[in-house]
């Protein structure tokens, strides 16, 4: 009886040259592949519409403020030509010295002071608190009073009448030789500083109201008559701003 001979599972060519495949089961690099590249993560992608939606907020805004002024002129504009708004202007009418005794340490003084208002608006009305005066001579306190609250008018023209005067003794440290020196002179430098709350009436809206300091400097009277040698003196108007504790 003839034995039957099977074939070798193993390709003689690959054996002949020794790189036959072992028989036994396959590895973990050859179920997975070896050819394939290692995994890499991936960095996170950029967050593009967070930054594009910040962008498009901010030129919005910008839009925004910028039609907002534009409206703001433009609001200014049609109020100016409407109105044509001009600050109230003061002037010192006339000052006069009725009594100035000088020593070391006191001053008695008496001013009769008369002070112009001037409205010049057709459609503006001013309302005034009562209005504290102040002189000086340098930086020496000579004289304080005041004037009684009013109503300014438009295209109105108001006289105030007041007795500015001191009687105390100056503070600890006070230099009173700019005063000896004005009283041998004859001349004597004088500032006036006034100081109220105004609200203004446009047409029938009514403003909140609002510091201002009235300052009229350059003056000088003459001991030797007791009148001022300017007339007519201009005075400058400031608002005075609060701003948190400061005032501008």
């Amino acid at each position: 009886m003839t034995d039957k001979v099977y074939p070798s599972a193993t390709n003689p060519s690959a054996a002949a040259n020794g790189s036959a495949n072992p028989a036994f089961p396959a590895n973990k690099a050859q179920l997975y592949n070896t050819t394939r590249p290692p995994y890499r993560p991936q960095p996170p992608p950029r967050r593009r519409h967070r930054r594009s939606c910040c962008c498009s907020c901010c030129l919005w805004t910008a839009l925004l403020i910028l039609l907002l002024l534009v409206l703001v002129a433009i609001a200014g504009g049609v109020f100016y030509v409407l109105y044509r708004p001009h600050r109230p202007s003061f002037s010192v009418a006339n000052l006069q010295i009725s009594k100035f005794n000088l020593t070391d340490t006191t001053l008695t003084s008496s001013f009769n002071f008369t002070l112009t208002a001037h409205n010049r608006n057709k459609e503006i009305t001013f309302f005034y608190d009562p209005i504290d005066v102040k002189f000086f001579s340098g930086d020496v306190d000579i004289g304080e009073g005041s004037f009684p609250g009013f109503t300014h008018g438009k295209r109105n023209v108001t006289t105030l009448r007041s007795v500015v005067s001191s009687s105390s003794a100056f503070p600890d440290g006070t230099d009173t030789s700019p005063l000896k020196a004005s009283l041998k002179s004859k001349n004597l430098p004088v500032k006036i500083q006034l100081d109220t709350k105004v609200k203004v009436k446009v047409g029938k809206i009514n403003t909140k109201k609002l510091e201002i300091r009235v300052t009229c400097d350059d003056i000088k009277i003459s001991i030797s008559t007791g009148k001022t040698t300017s007339s007519n003196v201009k005075c400058k108007v400031d608002p005075r701003i609060k701003i948190i504790k400061w005032t501008v």
